[in-house]
């Protein structure tokens, strides 16, 4: 793949985040024969599959049973790059306008890009790990206290205790279960946020878990040694010897520069309507960063979201296009792979 930064040219469509929702969207936009440039502000594609769990696996993808995040991100680079999208890669866009039917984006750079439309990608914005303020965390982070695991193979063999109760804490269970010496999973509660197909799996694993159960403090010097926890029911304590500690906590968002676009704001995402449209002319939206009524955010609805959104943006540039294109089948890329 060639990063591509041009400045004079005009392109149909931008898609502004390269995470799986944004290729998605660049692909559905070759596929409907719209000369396409995807900008992201990281150095790669994938966003934060690839920029914070690649080894994860992804349960919840049509058609795959389980599929590493780091293969999801490949195939959706393979399945895109059939319709060879300009790329510019490492280019935060800062500033964006929409006027007489030219959509103009400015990067930190000082880099221009112009399009006819624009499908907002960009995941949850700007993001930090949520974190707690426990003795011994700060001290001990990249010494055996993690937040993202770009490399699982740290952890083989290991003491490992999960701190968390949603998607990823159980998916990070279920992952390593196999190659940890041992896991302790614990959570401040006994509600969770993941499917229950994955907390059931990781029920019937043999591990501890526990619930009502938080972090009080971490023991270590060089490395992590050992944690105490304690039941925020009875504040009884239990002392564990522990290798490696695994937060997932979720995370603090920010929309950052996107919050002066000119989009209408609901909590902390851009809104839209049926057809992912926003309130500015020829820019939609796709993935986490969207919301509407009964929105759920999910990879699964985030596809659908982009072939919506590319559908409409097609007829926006042409209208004499139709939104419903027809099967894929009936469309053949320039090239395959």
């Amino acid at each position: 793949m060639v990063n591509e930064v041009n400045s004079d040219e005009i392109f149909d469509i931008a898609i502004i985040g390269g995470g799986p929702v944004g290729q998605y969207a660049a692909y559905y936009a070759g596929l409907r024969g719209m000369k396409t440039k995807v900008i992201d502000s990281l150095p790669e594609l994938g966003g934060q599959l690839a920029a914070l769990y690649p080894e994860k696996y992804i349960f919840d993808v049509a058609g795959y049973a389980k599929v590493y995040a780091k293969d999801l991100v490949a195939n959706l680079s393979e399945q895109m790059m059939q319709y060879d999208p300009a790329l510019a890669l490492d280019e935060k866009v800062i500033t964006l306008t929409s006027e007489d039917g030219l959509v103009t984006m400015v990067t930190q750079k000082g880099h221009t890009h112009y399009a006819r439309t624009a499908v907002i990608s960009a995941g949850v914005g700007a993001f930090l790990p949520r974190k707690i303020a426990q003795a011994g965390l700060e001290e001990l982070e990249g010494r055996g206290i993690h937040y993202f695991v770009n490399d699982k193979s740290i952890l083989k063999g290991k003491r490992l205790m999960v701190v968390g109760g949603g998607d990823s804490a159980f998916d990070w269970t279920l992952n390593l279960h196999d190659s940890a010496q041992s896991i302790v999973q614990i959570h401040r509660t006994d509600k969770f946020k993941a499917h229950e197909d994955t907390i059931a799996k990781v029920m019937a694993l043999p591990i501890e878990f526990l619930t009502f159960h938080e972090v009080k403090q971490v023991h270590g010097e060089e490395h992590v040694e050992g944690v105490t926890i304690f039941d925020n029911r009875t504040k009884e304590e239990k002392y564990y010897e522990c290798d490696e500690l695994l937060f997932n906590l979720g995370f603090l968002t920010d929309l950052g520069p996107i919050k002066g676009w000119g989009f209408e704001i609901v909590g902390n995402s851009v809104a839209v309507n049926s057809r992912m449209e926003t309130n500015v002319s020829g820019v939609y939206g796709a993935g986490d960063i969207v919301t509407y009524d009964g929105k759920l955010k999910l990879i699964a609805t985030g596809f659908g979201e982009a072939a919506i959104a590319v559908n409409h943006a097609k007829a926006h540039v042409d209208p004499t296009a139709k939104v419903g294109p027809g099967h894929s089948s009936e469309n053949v890329p320039k090239k395959t792979f």
